[in-house]
């Protein structure tokens, strides 16, 4: 496997043409075809309003879905953006020649501020139709409004900033009284808080904005023609009504920090974005005299809001002495420049124009642009013309910004759901790395590309970065697809390669004793990796012939474990005598099959531990598998090892109750070798019913004889009944064993008397004591005096006998008078019974003509019948019919039999000429034989009232319907 890598590696060397050899290696290339299929609609794409409006428009403003527009002297006129169609004018019914100056809408669209050329304010709410006057407000031209947009509702502004011309920045409060259209005065209140100076003096508000950030801090912006001013404060919780008096205090003897540019168009104009309805804005732009001021905000910085500032100058074209910016609106990625006769947009990324749309003269020249931050539409107007543009997908082409410069995460965000562009970033970020010497990094991101995967393995081994190219085989493999296992084969082999050469390379460096310990558990990580479990187990040999071929063998043992060959864990354990630890693979994995295997070599070196751990394993391990490790570890152990042979045979037999008859022959040999205390003691325990003893009975006797165990020969004798053997050799041991086995066979009285004859005559023969003889006939009642007196010699007198003489005759005696007593008890018996007899033969009973059947009711003397000493009476076939289903079959059939016999004998003879007395014999032996019959047939029918007898007792558990004919009774009734 090593030489088709260095092979492989040495070809990617060779290649002239890495685009055209891609097919070598059949990794895929699924490039991208960069072509559009449809047009693309622009960023920002313009839309001219319906709309001919009867006068010339002064001013027009836009928030919330709300347009308000200034037309001609004395006119406003209002639209809901949702309803166009329904259009509310509402007169200024000013009689003097004040004109519109500028109109403030809120953020909620429903305050709507007008100021007029002759320093006088008016207000207009969305829910009235009539415009009040702000008295307070008189003699101040307004030039801008800071909204409160956290306090503001429908009927109040809430405290809210108002700048003059004059520099002065005004704090106010406007509120629809609930009583009445409006209270005295609508303006609550009217107080300056501040007043901004430029070089010359005090200058024109040009802008203001309110922003709340985190823990009750307050950000104000404010603008000037060249200085852009930031007052930061807190207002305690719970008092933001009362305004922000307490931030302007804080700089009233000094100024706030500001910035300032030379250049001075004379005014200028702040933008802002919010990407979202309800948050705070995110960056902002100002237009001033140098160009636009863009940058981000950051509301966690203490003392100023604006961050990462940089200064955007004008388009080459724009000369601010000819043709000045007008206005200027915010989006997400462009700022908008409204001229006189155009509109530029410029992107705040690179400062470049992406878009310009110019205006045809008869639309008469721009006046204003204003955005409506809650739908970002933004609205353009000339004196006779109103046009909308909507921004479409405005991020498209920012990725190639941020890519461009380098700033990579960005431009992968902005392209996530565009594959062929992700792409296009990802090699550009992989150049860039590779550029730089971080390899790692561009290995990552050359493996998420689809370039070709020869060119780029090639440019890590040109580079000698083989950790590199290690990286990008890894991401590289774990985006294949299942189905190409190909490539996944080659991927796994290689790495697996690499892998082994770089630890290689580390092991033998003290040094890098930290990098090799992590890149050996990157290593495990891959082996044991579930994608590549199938990959690796269906090549598990090339990977062995690897390791092996590094002398690796940690790792060897970790990849069998990986791929469950714990046969090949065990023998190497087993090879380095490392037994403990195959014992305890085997113990982890449970697999019986290598139990088997390894136990012969593993009970010669640990048996306490083997053995524990079969004893562990329970019923899973088949004890017969395991004999021939035992058998000949025995064979060459002490009688120490032995025991755990012994250990685990008990087990079987007495926890797991096996009843194998090879493992119970074992542990008899066992124990007839070793243990012959407990070998009685397990005869025994095993019972004396041959069914149910579990060793062999012939093997068993074999065993013990050869050992020279007499006592358990006898049980075993005992258990086979063979009770003579068993006698003669209990009568070697103790005489006491053989009496116990001479009153076993209880049935057999001759066999008895036998065995006690063998134990009495060698007691007299042999231990020639005539005491224990005597004791002899005590002890079995079978023996007499005369079967015990020919083993005694001729020399004995008879005064050892005469006790046992004088018994024998007395109980001869009494069995004499017992039997006296008996016969004379038969013959009185005799006797009662002739005289029972008798007393049955005249007696009768009287049948009343008007008695009926007791089973069916009807008159009895019609048919046949049967009368009971219990006084019931049955016809003959009622009663039969009621007898014969409880009688036990064998009686059916009886009864049966003898209803054809009987009915055969009422048949007349079909022979017309037999001879007299033939048909005179017949006859007799035909009545004879009818009344026999009739008899029998009484003697099963009539045997015990059906009611009062036995037959009803049993019948007391029976069911009154016959289930098997249940259903059909059910049915019957249904």
């Amino acid at each position: 496997m090593a030489s088709i890598l260095d092979e492989y590696e040495d070809s990617l060397h060779r290649s002239v043409s890495v685009q055209q050899s891609r097919a070598s290696v059949g990794i895929p290339h699924s490039g991208y075809v960069n072509a559009r299929l449809e047009k693309e609609t622009p960023i920002f794409n313009k839309q001219r309003i319906d709309f001919a409006p009867p006068e010339k428009i002064n001013s027009l403003v836009v928030s919330s879905n709300q347009l308000c527009m200034s037309l001609g002297k004395d006119t406003l006129l209002r639209i809901d953006l949702g309803k166009p169609d329904e259009p509310n004018q509402v007169e200024l019914g000013r009689k003097d020649e004040a004109k519109v100056y500028k109109m403030f809408l809120d953020h909620t669209g429903s305050h709507l501020l007008i100021a007029l050329n002759t320093s006088e304010c008016l207000y207009l709410n969305r829910s009235v139709q009539k415009v009040r006057a702000l008295s307070r407000w008189k003699g101040h031209l307004i030039e801008s409004v800071g909204w409160n947009k956290f306090l503001g509702s429908e009927t109040n502004t809430g405290p809210i900033l108002v700048g003059t011309s004059q520099g002065q920045i005004y704090e106010a409060e406007i509120s629809v009284s609930e009583g009445s259209l409006f209270s005295t005065n609508p303006d609550q209140y009217f107080r300056q808080v501040y007043t901004l100076e430029e070089e010359s003096g005090p200058a024109p508000v040009c802008c203001l904005e309110i922003e709340r950030g985190i823990e009750g801090k307050f950000f104000i912006i404010a603008t000037t023609r060249k200085r852009l001013f930031q007052f930061v404060g807190k207002v305690p919780e719970g008092t933001e009504q009362q305004g922000f008096s307490s931030i302007f205090a804080v700089h009233a003897d000094h100024l706030p920090s500001f910035r300032e540019f030379p250049a001075n168009l004379g005014f200028s104009e702040i933008a802002f974005y919010t990407p979202k309805l309800r948050s705070n804005p995110r960056s902002f732009a100002w237009m001033m005299g140098n160009g636009v001021l863009y940058g981000t905000l950051d509301y966690s910085r203490p003392d100023s809001i604006l961050s990462d500032e940089r200064v955007w100058v004008y388009p080459p074209d724009i000369d601010i002495t000819v043709n000045k910016p007008i206005s200027i609106v915010l989006t997400q990625f462009h700022f908008l420049l409204l001229l006189p006769d155009r509109v530029k947009a410029v992107c705040t990324l690179n400062g470049q124009v992406v878009f310009q749309d110019l205006f045809l003269e008869k639309f008469g020249l721009l006046t204003r642009m204003i955005k409506d931050p809650t739908v970002q539409q933004i609205w353009i107007h000339t004196e006779k013309v109103v046009f909308r543009y909507h921004v479409q997908r405005e991020s498209r082409d920012v990725w190639k910004m941020y890519m461009n410069m380098n700033k990579f995460d960005l431009a992968k965000e902005y392209c996530k759901d565009r594959p062929e562009c992700l792409d296009i970033v990802l090699a550009k970020e992989a150049e860039h790395c590779f550029q730089n010497k971080r390899y790692l990094d561009s290995a990552k991101c050359y493996a998420l590309t689809q370039n070709y995967f020869e060119e780029i393995a090639l440019k890590f081994i040109e580079a000698k970065q083989e950790e590199a190219l290690m990286e990008f085989l890894i991401k590289k493999l774990s985006n294949l697809k299942p189905s190409e296992k190909t490539q996944t084969t080659l991927l796994t082999t290689w790495l697996t390669e690499l892998y082994l050469n770089w630890l290689g390379i580390l092991q033998g460096d003290p040094s890098q004793r930290n990098l090799y310990l992590d890149t050996r558990e990157k290593f495990r990580t891959f082996l044991s990796s579930p994608k590549n479990k199938d990959c690796l187990f269906n090549n598990r040999a090339s990977i062995y012939e690897l390791l092996a071929s590094h002398g690796d063998t940690e790792h060897m043992v970790y990849f069998a474990v990986i791929m469950q060959d714990y046969e090949r864990v065990v023998a190497h354990h087993c090879q380095h005598d490392e037994y403990d630890e195959a014992l305890n693979v085997l113990s982890r994995h449970r697999d019986e099959k290598l139990f088997y295997k390894f136990s012969p070599v593993l009970i010669q070196h640990i048996p306490k531990k083997v053995v524990d751990a079969w004893i562990s394993m329970g019923s899973r391990l088949d004890a017969r598998n395991l004999i021939p490790a035992l058998v000949n570890y025995s064979q060459s152990a002490s009688t120490q090892q032995i025991n755990e042979a012994i250990r685990y045979m008990e087990f079987c037999v007495y926890q797991l109750e096996e009843t194998q008859q090879a493992i119970h022959n074992y542990l008899l040999s066992l124990y007839a070798l070793c243990r012959p205390d407990s070998l009685l003691s397990y005869l025994e325990q095993a019972g004396t019913n041959p069914n149910r003893i579990h060793y062999d009975l012939k093997y068993a006797l074999r065993l013990c004889a050869e050992h020279g165990h007499h006592r358990a020969c006898v049980h075993i004798y005992k258990v086979m009944e063979l009770y003579e053997e068993a006698v003669d050799l209990a009568l070697q041991v103790d005489v006491d064993l053989a009496k116990s086995c001479a009153d076993l066979p209880e049935d057999d009285e001759e066999l008895r008397k036998k065995l006690w004859l063998k134990i009495a005559r060698h007691v007299v023969q042999e231990e020639k004591d005539v005491k224990k003889a005597m004791a002899c006939l005590s002890s079995c009642a079978l023996l007499k005096i005369e079967d015990v007196l020919p083993f005694f010699p001729d020399f004995v007198t008879i005064d050892h006998f005469k006790e046992a003489i004088c018994n024998s005759l007395e109980d001869y005696n009494k069995h004499i008078e017992e039997l006296k007593r008996e016969m004379e008890e038969a013959t009185q018996s005799a006797k009662r019974i002739r005289e029972d007899i008798q007393e049955m033969r005249n007696k009768y009973g009287s049948v009343e003509p008007q008695e009926k059947c007791a089973a069916c009711d009807f008159p009895l003397l019609n048919r046949p019948f049967y009368l009971f000493l219990c006084g019931h009476m049955f016809h003959y076939d009622c009663l039969l019919q009621a007898v014969f289903p409880n009688l036990p079959a064998y009686k059916q059939a009886k009864l049966e039999d003898l209803q054809k016999k009987l009915a055969a004998t009422s048949q007349p003879s079909k022979s017309h000429h037999r001879p007299k007395d033939a048909d005179t014999m017949s006859l007799g032996k035909g009545q004879q034989s009818r009344e026999q019959i009739k008899a029998d047939i009484d003697d099963i029918v009539a045997a015990e009232c059906v009611y009062c007898g036995e037959l009803m007792i049993r019948s007391i558990d029976k069911p009154f319907i016959d289930p098997q004919k249940y259903e059909e009774e059910m049915q019957s009734w249904l």
